[in-house]
């Protein structure tokens, strides 16, 4: 310890200790309270104000939600509950209003008095998202009479105001602007997120009215299910064969929780399993999925031994069966959620299993005996998936060894990287051996692996595990992965963490990457949500000026910055008096010699792919990001599934304005 280290050591007292005070600690550490200050804690302020005016509607006291982003950037909730009570609270001294948007943990979600069923877990949301807003404003609209009061940064900058006559009957009215001090990445909201997210609460508490405006470009929607989950099920299945169209349905009280079921198979080899727990939702599943999972296999494995459709030397379907084509939503409702985190994940309440199971096994039992022929369909369904299984099982043994993390029994087409450090290396899937042939060439041999595709890949939107084994392609690919397939799946295998789709620049190309994104968002949906999944952008032009030793190409990557860059050019020549020829070609206008178009990777050679689609330091790569996992299920289904309708109107759609060459799906 150094001498000044001492003297501090010596002088460590009280003057040493910060106390911070109010809502201090918010601005100090946002993302202890809203997880980030990017693009996904800004719009969770959104969240934490209209959970508020949920939680009055699935009270019962509110039917109607209105969320408005201003034309000056902020935005706007009101609902038609019955307002935050505004007299003084006994133990602040202040309006109870002033008390719930300036002081954590309070609400109404503590205590016997407040809500009975809440989204909020530590009631902290209206008083954070007050604390990290340059401005708040509040109306209450109680007894014909409208409470209005206004905060700078969560502090209170006016009395609370009272006026006679109010706009409704009831209510509260929130307006916001986000610190850009805070939110330095962006603070202008996306209204697809705010429509996704009102879309979703709307079937989570049926027969409420959720509308969504956006001042800044006139654009709007309403959400109305009186179905609730029913609806919700239906419209995951959308562009899905379904076994059945009638869903199955449950929505039961149990001491003081509720659940609610809604459940409908299709004949994908996909599940689609959405849990919520006071509609929060819980993608890593938690006590309600367990008792759920439980009851589902339990109830369909008695009834297919109950009629005969499983012998009795035949092993019982296992949850891998019956899950495949499943769709389900489940919601619980309880008075005192325990969730794992503040990003409430996971359900943790170990009651919420014998809940879901006893609902679960009694009315799905029921179902299957009042219809025997849809029963009889599941049931055949995950027989088939059964003999899948196995066959997979038999076909990954012979493909599939320990040890490729080492570098053991990799294919014999990978060109792979002298590095062992996963976190430094990638993994180029390149289209076509000309291609490969210059990528192992110019690539940097330490860190980039090459591993070459002949043709197009299996579609495994419509194949089983078992099939997709069969396919050379894909086992070259799992192999080289190191991850393993199925039941063996573990992503920390992984000996690549940027895996990168090398594809023309055309429509054949496109379809390339679209196959491949369908195997990875299928089998290894993790690789893509922990992001490390990309697609390289390779020019489609070069610009090519001089001759020689002193030949120069400007690489051009679309159309449109082709033009923009030719325009810039002839204007640059002509404002320096240069004659330009205006019959002349344009590349020829704006000083160039010669323009190449670049119809595929392969007519590049080695260095030029280097610097224009694999150097670090040039190239452009784009992460693939599943934000929202039921927009990439539609989309997987309705361009990758066996429904030629779909994928007609979804090109006649868009055939009048799409450039092929720069087809993004």
């Amino acid at each position: 310890m150094s001498e000044k280290q001492k003297e501090r050591a010596g002088n460590y007292d009280s003057s040493e200790i910060r106390v911070l005070e109010g809502l201090e600690p918010v601005r100090l550490r946002p993302g202890m309270y809203i997880g980030s200050t990017g693009y996904d804690g800004l719009h969770h302020l959104i969240k934490e104000i209209a959970d508020n005016s949920i939680d009055e509607a699935i009270a019962g006291y509110a039917n109607k939600v209105e969320i408005t982003v201003l034309k000056d950037g902020g935005v706007r909730v009101d609902d038609n509950g019955r307002g935050i009570p505004v007299d003084i609270h006994p133990k602040t001294g202040k309006s109870t209003l002033e008390t719930v948007l300036t002081v954590l943990h309070a609400g109404g979600k503590f205590g016997d008095g407040g809500y009975k069923v809440s989204s909020g877990l530590h009631g902290v949301g209206s008083s954070v998202v007050n604390a990290l807003s340059t401005s708040m404003s509040a109306e209450v609209y109680r007894g014909g009479k409208t409470h209005h009061i206004d905060f700078d940064m969560g502090k209170p900058t006016s009395e609370l105001k009272v006026t006679q006559g109010s706009p409704r009957e009831s209510g509260t009215s929130i307006t916001f602007y986000p610190d850009p001090t805070i939110f330095t990445e962006t603070v202008e909201f996306d209204f697809n997120w705010i429509v996704n997210y009102a879309r979703h609460q709307a079937y989570l508490t049926k027969g409420i009215l959720i509308s969504v405006k956006d001042e800044r470009t006139g654009a709007g929607e309403s959400f109305y299910f009186e179905g609730g989950i029913k609806s919700y099920v239906k419209r995951l299945n959308n562009g899905k064969e379904v076994l059945s169209n009638d869903i199955f349905y449950v929505e039961k009280k149990i001491e003081k929780s509720e659940v609610e079921i809604a459940v409908q198979y299709n004949d994908s080899f996909a599940e689609t399993l959405k849990p919520f727990a006071n509609n929060v939702l819980t993608p890593d599943g938690g006590m309600h999925v367990v008792g759920f999972r439980t009851a589902l296999n339990r109830t369909i494995n008695d009834y297919a031994r109950k009629n005969g459709l499983l012998k009795e030397k035949d092993d019982n379907l296992t949850g891998d069966d019956i899950k495949e084509g499943l769709t389900a939503v489940i919601l619980v409702k309880l008075p005192d959620p325990q969730f794992e985190g503040q990003t409430k994940n996971k359900l943790g309440n170990p009651e919420v299993r014998g809940y879901v199971d006893k609902v679960m096994n009694e009315y799905f039992s029921y179902y299957l005996e009042e219809n025997p022929q849809v029963a009889k369909k599941i049931v055949n369904k995950a027989t088939l998936a059964a003999r899948a299984r196995k066959a997979a099982r038999a076909a990954r043994d012979n493909v599939i060894r320990k040890g490729a993390f080492e570098g053991l029994n990799l294919p014999s087409k990978l060109a792979d990287c002298s590095s062992k450090s996963a976190e430094d290396c990638e993994l180029f899937i390149v289209e076509g051996n000309s291609a490969a042939g210059s990528a192992k060439e110019g690539r940097d041999s330490k860190i980039q692996a090459i591993l070459p595709l002949r043709g197009k890949v299996l579609n495994t939107e419509r194949a089983r595990l078992d099939k997709m084994l069969a396919n050379q392609e894909l086992v070259s690919l799992i192999k080289g992965l190191g991850v393993g397939i199925g039941e063996q799946f573990d992503i920390s295998g992984l000996r690549y963490h940027k895996i990168v789709f090398m594809t023309d620049a055309d429509v054949d190309g496109s379809h390339i990457s679209t196959l491949l994104l369908t195997f990875f968002f299928r089998y290894m949906p993790d690789i893509i949500k922990e992001g490390h999944v990309y697609l390289a952008k390779p020019p489609l032009f070069g610009l090519i000026k001089g001759t020689g030793n002193g030949r120069k190409i400007d690489y051009i990557y679309d159309e449109e910055e082709l033009e923009k860059t030719l325009t810039e050019k002839i204007a640059e020549r002509k404002k320096a008096g240069t004659k330009v020829d205006e019959d002349a070609e344009r590349f020829k206008q704006a000083g160039y010699t010669a323009q190449q178009r670049f119809k595929g990777l392969g007519e590049m050679d080695a260095a030029q792919l280097w610097e224009t689609t694999m150097n670090p330091e040039n190239r452009i790569l784009v992460r693939v990001n599943i934000e929202d996992a039921e927009k990439a299920d539609a989309i997987f289904t309705k361009l990758m599934g066996d429904q030629a309708e779909l994928r007609k109107n979804f090109i006649q759609a868009r055939a009048a304005t799409v450039n092929l060459d720069d087809l993004d799906f």
